[in-house]
Protein backbone atom coordinates (compact mmCIF):
# COMPACT_ATOMS: atom_id res chain seq x y z
CA UNK A 1 0.00 0.00 0.00
CA UNK A 2 3.01 2.25 0.33
CA UNK A 3 4.57 2.09 -2.81
CA UNK A 4 1.19 3.52 -4.19
CA UNK A 5 1.36 6.49 -2.39
CA UNK A 6 4.50 7.44 -2.91
CA UNK A 7 6.98 4.70 -2.26
CA UNK A 8 10.29 5.44 -0.59
CA UNK A 9 9.02 9.36 -0.31
CA UNK A 10 7.15 8.03 2.37
CA UNK A 11 10.16 7.74 4.27
CA UNK A 12 10.64 11.32 3.98
CA UNK A 13 7.54 12.68 5.31
CA UNK A 14 7.07 12.83 9.15
CA UNK A 15 3.83 15.04 9.15
CA UNK A 16 1.07 15.62 7.48
CA UNK A 17 -0.91 19.08 8.03
CA UNK A 18 -4.62 19.12 6.40
CA UNK A 19 -6.70 22.51 6.30
CA UNK A 20 -10.30 22.97 5.21
CA UNK A 21 -13.11 25.14 5.86
CA UNK A 22 -16.55 23.55 7.18
CA UNK A 23 -19.47 25.17 6.33
CA UNK A 24 -22.18 25.26 9.48
CA UNK A 25 -25.31 26.82 10.33
CA UNK A 26 -24.51 30.29 7.85
CA UNK A 27 -20.73 30.08 9.88
CA UNK A 28 -17.53 29.14 8.35
CA UNK A 29 -15.28 27.41 10.92
CA UNK A 30 -11.51 26.92 9.72
CA UNK A 31 -10.54 23.28 10.74
CA UNK A 32 -6.76 22.11 11.10
CA UNK A 33 -5.67 18.62 11.39
CA UNK A 34 -2.23 17.13 12.18
CA UNK A 35 -0.86 13.69 12.03
CA UNK A 36 2.84 12.99 12.80
CA UNK A 37 4.72 9.69 12.35
CA UNK A 38 5.78 9.54 16.24
CA UNK A 39 2.19 9.56 16.79
CA UNK A 40 1.43 12.89 18.44
CA UNK A 41 -1.61 14.68 16.48
CA UNK A 42 -4.58 17.20 17.02
CA UNK A 43 -8.08 18.38 15.09
CA UNK A 44 -8.39 22.25 15.86
CA UNK A 45 -10.81 24.40 14.66
CA UNK A 46 -12.12 27.73 15.56
CA UNK A 47 -15.31 28.80 16.23
CA UNK A 48 -16.98 31.90 17.79
CA UNK A 49 -13.23 33.34 18.53
CA UNK A 50 -12.87 30.20 20.17
CA UNK A 51 -10.03 27.52 19.23
CA UNK A 52 -11.26 24.06 19.84
CA UNK A 53 -8.51 21.42 20.07
CA UNK A 54 -10.01 17.58 20.35
CA UNK A 55 -8.81 14.30 19.87
CA UNK A 56 -5.25 15.42 20.93
CA UNK A 57 -2.34 13.37 21.64
CA UNK A 58 1.13 14.18 23.15
CA UNK A 59 2.88 10.83 23.61
CA UNK A 60 1.66 10.14 26.55
CA UNK A 61 -2.07 11.91 26.62
CA UNK A 62 -4.86 11.81 25.18
CA UNK A 63 -7.28 14.82 25.42
CA UNK A 64 -9.80 17.11 24.58
CA UNK A 65 -11.57 20.82 24.82
CA UNK A 66 -14.56 20.42 26.85
CA UNK A 67 -17.10 22.92 24.64
CA UNK A 68 -18.51 23.83 27.69
CA UNK A 69 -15.94 25.10 30.53
CA UNK A 70 -13.10 25.38 27.59
CA UNK A 71 -10.55 23.08 29.62
CA UNK A 72 -8.50 20.38 28.94
CA UNK A 73 -9.67 17.13 29.78
CA UNK A 74 -8.13 13.62 29.65
CA UNK A 75 -9.74 10.58 28.15
CA UNK A 76 -10.17 7.78 29.78
CA UNK A 77 -7.34 5.10 30.76
CA UNK A 78 -8.73 2.41 28.34
CA UNK A 79 -9.33 5.39 25.76
CA UNK A 80 -5.62 6.26 25.75
CA UNK A 81 -4.27 3.12 26.05
CA UNK A 82 -5.96 2.34 22.77
CA UNK A 83 -5.24 5.14 20.71
CA UNK A 84 -1.45 4.48 21.86
CA UNK A 85 -1.52 0.93 20.28
CA UNK A 86 -2.56 2.62 16.85
CA UNK A 87 -1.37 5.98 17.15
CA UNK A 88 1.74 5.21 15.04
CA UNK A 89 0.09 3.57 11.67
CA UNK A 90 1.31 6.51 9.62
CA UNK A 91 -0.58 7.13 7.15
CA UNK A 92 -2.01 3.94 7.52
CA UNK A 93 -1.94 0.96 9.01
CA UNK A 94 -1.36 -1.23 5.95
CA UNK A 95 1.25 0.51 5.09
CA UNK A 96 3.38 0.02 7.58
CA UNK A 97 2.00 -3.13 9.01
CA UNK A 98 4.96 -5.50 9.15
CA UNK A 99 6.78 -2.85 11.64
CA UNK A 100 3.65 -2.12 13.43
CA UNK A 101 3.31 -6.57 13.65
CA UNK A 102 0.09 -6.57 12.24
CA UNK A 103 -1.06 -9.21 9.64
CA UNK A 104 -2.69 -8.97 6.29
CA UNK A 105 -4.71 -11.72 4.06
CA UNK A 106 -5.93 -10.55 0.30
CA UNK A 107 -9.40 -11.98 0.41
CA UNK A 108 -10.35 -11.79 -2.80
CA UNK A 109 -11.79 -9.35 -4.89
CA UNK A 110 -14.99 -6.99 -4.51
CA UNK A 111 -16.91 -3.94 -6.38
CA UNK A 112 -16.55 -0.87 -5.21
CA UNK A 113 -18.89 1.83 -6.50
CA UNK A 114 -17.85 0.63 -9.66
CA UNK A 115 -14.47 -0.12 -8.97
CA UNK A 116 -12.65 -3.72 -8.86
CA UNK A 117 -10.93 -3.57 -5.51
CA UNK A 118 -8.73 -6.01 -3.97
CA UNK A 119 -10.05 -6.91 -0.91
CA UNK A 120 -7.22 -7.23 2.44
CA UNK A 121 -7.94 -8.20 5.55
CA UNK A 122 -5.81 -6.55 8.54
CA UNK A 123 -5.40 -8.56 11.74
CA UNK A 124 -3.89 -5.93 14.43
CA UNK A 125 -3.28 -5.36 17.74
CA UNK A 126 -6.37 -6.16 20.18
CA UNK A 127 -8.33 -2.83 21.33
CA UNK A 128 -9.41 -2.83 25.20
CA UNK A 129 -13.13 -3.09 26.03
CA UNK A 130 -14.26 -3.09 29.65
CA UNK A 131 -10.80 -4.20 30.59
CA UNK A 132 -10.54 -7.55 28.00
CA UNK A 133 -9.09 -8.05 25.08
CA UNK A 134 -11.26 -7.79 22.16
CA UNK A 135 -9.56 -8.33 18.40
CA UNK A 136 -9.23 -5.31 16.15
CA UNK A 137 -9.37 -6.00 12.55
CA UNK A 138 -9.75 -3.42 9.47
CA UNK A 139 -10.40 -4.69 6.02
CA UNK A 140 -8.68 -2.21 2.98
CA UNK A 141 -9.70 -1.57 -0.81
CA UNK A 142 -7.44 -1.47 -2.95
CA UNK A 143 -8.02 0.03 -6.61
CA UNK A 144 -7.03 -2.95 -9.25
CA UNK A 145 -6.01 -0.63 -11.90
CA UNK A 146 -4.91 2.61 -9.87
CA UNK A 147 -3.87 0.77 -7.28
CA UNK A 148 -5.09 3.46 -4.78
CA UNK A 149 -6.53 3.11 -1.44
CA UNK A 150 -10.23 3.95 -2.05
CA UNK A 151 -12.20 2.41 1.35
CA UNK A 152 -11.46 0.97 4.43
CA UNK A 153 -13.85 -1.15 6.89
CA UNK A 154 -14.11 -1.38 10.33
CA UNK A 155 -16.45 -3.14 13.48
CA UNK A 156 -17.27 -0.60 16.18
CA UNK A 157 -16.10 -3.13 18.99
CA UNK A 158 -18.10 -0.87 21.70
CA UNK A 159 -20.26 2.21 22.10
CA UNK A 160 -23.91 2.78 20.78
CA UNK A 161 -22.44 1.91 17.27
CA UNK A 162 -21.68 -1.78 18.81
CA UNK A 163 -21.91 -4.08 15.90
CA UNK A 164 -22.27 -1.37 13.12
CA UNK A 165 -19.82 -1.15 10.18
CA UNK A 166 -17.67 2.05 9.87
CA UNK A 167 -16.79 2.82 6.25
CA UNK A 168 -14.30 5.49 5.04
CA UNK A 169 -13.93 6.49 1.44
CA UNK A 170 -10.80 8.12 -0.02
CA UNK A 171 -10.86 9.58 -3.24
CA UNK A 172 -9.60 12.65 -5.20
CA UNK A 173 -5.86 11.82 -5.00
CA UNK A 174 -3.12 15.09 -5.30
CA UNK A 175 0.46 14.11 -5.73
CA UNK A 176 1.98 16.37 -2.58
CA UNK A 177 6.47 16.29 -2.48
CA UNK A 178 6.38 13.25 -4.26
CA UNK A 179 3.71 11.55 -1.98
CA UNK A 180 -0.46 10.63 -3.27
CA UNK A 181 -2.78 12.31 -0.62
CA UNK A 182 -6.37 11.92 -0.60
CA UNK A 183 -7.92 15.49 -0.60
CA UNK A 184 -11.54 13.99 -0.14
CA UNK A 185 -12.64 11.86 2.60
CA UNK A 186 -16.29 10.55 3.50
CA UNK A 187 -16.55 8.96 7.18
CA UNK A 188 -19.71 7.10 7.71
CA UNK A 189 -21.59 3.57 8.28
CA UNK A 190 -22.38 1.17 6.14
CA UNK A 191 -25.13 1.21 4.44
CA UNK A 192 -26.41 4.70 6.91
CA UNK A 193 -25.18 8.09 7.15
CA UNK A 194 -22.02 9.46 5.45
CA UNK A 195 -20.28 12.69 5.32
CA UNK A 196 -17.92 14.22 3.10
CA UNK A 197 -14.86 16.46 4.02
CA UNK A 198 -12.63 17.92 1.11
CA UNK A 199 -9.83 19.54 1.97
CA UNK A 200 -8.40 23.00 0.89
CA UNK A 201 -4.48 22.16 1.32
CA UNK A 202 -2.62 19.38 2.49
CA UNK A 203 1.29 20.11 3.92
CA UNK A 204 3.90 17.48 4.05
CA UNK A 205 6.35 18.45 6.97
CA UNK A 206 5.26 21.45 7.59
CA UNK A 207 6.04 23.83 10.55
CA UNK A 208 3.81 22.95 13.20
CA UNK A 209 3.79 24.45 17.06
CA UNK A 210 4.26 21.89 19.12
CA UNK A 211 2.70 23.47 22.34
CA UNK A 212 -0.76 22.80 20.55
CA UNK A 213 0.43 18.88 21.19
CA UNK A 214 0.45 19.16 24.84
CA UNK A 215 -1.64 18.50 27.55
CA UNK A 216 -2.28 21.73 29.59
CA UNK A 217 -4.81 20.88 32.27
CA UNK A 218 -3.97 19.48 35.76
Amino acid sequence: CKSVLGGANWDKVNSIKYSTVLEQGGMQIPLEIVQMRDGRMYVKFNYQGMEIVQAAYDGTTLWSTNFMTQKAEKSTTEDTENHRRTCKEFPNALANWKELGYTPTLEGEQDIDGAKCYKIRLDKKTQLVEGKEMPSIEYYYIDKDSKALIMTEEEFIAGEMKGKIGQSKLSDYQEVNGVFIPFSQTEGIKDGFSQTMSFKSVEINANVDEKIFQYKGE
